[in-house]
């Protein structure tokens, strides 16, 4: 009997012990699961080249980005992103830190410092581009990111149509602490996401660097598919007061993609583009060659240029990961333009790494 109780004391105390130990894990596997829901993720790129021009015979390396991004959420309708480039060009700047919380569904609120919705090529991150060096749309003539709010919504339209409005400082990345102004600037972009790989993108921007306001428009489309991408892309911009001439620029391209087995390259992708772009200005004024924010003239800042691009991409993993990108840049200027000292022919060989 003594025997037997003493086991029913020791199978109740096991019982106990075995309660407690699964409400425990119940537990951690709660706590672990919320923290892989709302922990911060850390990613990466960097991008490091090697770039030659062939008239001048003059090379160098670069580390053209290193970024560091946090993202995450705090709750299912709030999220968060801070991105900074450690070298960009061999600057450090801050990118991207904002909030975007989600009142209902399909629709988002983000305010803070983000870049703009406005144009294809220009919203890419630099581990997504197909070439070592961005479009004249993407760099010189569209290339905005600005301090405001935006709202954006997804319709469902038997297929996905993006759209998002915001409104910003006008400016791009500036002294914020010290910053007034009483323009509205603003920026819109429509995406229809067509069946099949088609998408149209059609934007709008309006921004206020100095004395004078500029007003963007552009079209672009593309289409995608297990092995190709076909892009082409329209931009136009405008100056208030008639200030300055209408600057036109154009993207093109074509990128077809050959998997390789048994290889440490896992993808080659052949590609060409063409883009082109008319003489622009920065929309400050100037007065006697100094800049001066209450008046002066726009100046020519950028001259007029074709470019064609050919190369090809080698993925060591899956496309945007491990890439290196052999590049040749053939530029055509007019006749007594002074190119910039990196906008001429050259050779590029860039390794991009995402992590």
């Amino acid at each position: 009997m003594k025997l037997k109780a003493l086991y029913l004391v020791c199978k109740k105390q096991d019982m106990k012990r075995v309660t407690v130990f699964v409400i425990s894990l119940i537990c951690i596997i709660c706590d672990v699961k919320g923290q892989i829901m709302f922990k911060p993720e850390v990613h990466g790129t960097i991008r490091s080249k090697y770039e030659y021009k062939t008239e001048d015979e003059e090379g160098r390396f670069e580390v053209r980005n290193a970024r560091i991004s946090i993202t995450g959420n705090v709750i299912d309708e709030v999220s968060y992103k801070a991105e900074v480039d450690l070298c960009n060009e061999g600057k450090i700047k801050m990118l991207d830190a904002y909030t975007r919380i989600k009142p209902i569904k399909r629709m988002s609120f983000t305010i803070g410092q983000m870049r703009v919705p406005f144009t294809i090529d220009a919203h890419r991150s630099p581990h997504l581009q197909y070439f070592a060096n961005r479009s004249f749309i993407a760099k010189q003539v569209g290339n905005v990111r600005d301090v405001g709010a935006s709202l954006g919504y997804n319709f469902d339209c038997g297929f996905p149509i993006v759209a998002e409005v915001g409104l910003f400082n006008g400016s791009g990345l500036t002294n914020q602490a010290d910053y007034w102004t009483k323009s509205i600037n603003y920026s819109g972009k429509i995406q229809f996401i067509f069946p099949k790989g088609y998408n149209l993108t059609l934007s709008t921007q309006k921004i206020k660097p100095g004395y004078f306001s500029i007003y963007m428009y552009d079209i672009g489309a593309y289409y995608h598919s297990d092995r190709w991408h076909i892009e082409a892309e329209y931009l136009l911009k405008k100056y208030s007061h008639n200030s300055f001439d209408n600057v036109s620029a154009i993207d093109a391209f074509v990128n077809y993609d050959i998997p390789v087995r048994n290889s440490l390259i896992k993808k080659v992708s052949p590609l060409v583009r063409y883009d082109y772009m008319t003489d622009q200005s920065d929309g400050k004024g100037y007065l006697d060659g100094v800049e001066n924010k209450e008046s002066g003239v726009l100046i020519e800042n950028d001259y007029r240029r074709h470019r064609v691009t050919t190369g090809v991409t080698l993925s060591l993993s899956k496309p945007f990961i491990t890439d290196i990108r052999l590049n040749y840049e053939n530029y055509f200027y007019r006749s007594g333009a002074s190119p910039k000292v990196s906008e001429r022919d050259k050779i590029v060989i860039e390794f991009m790494t995402r992590f």
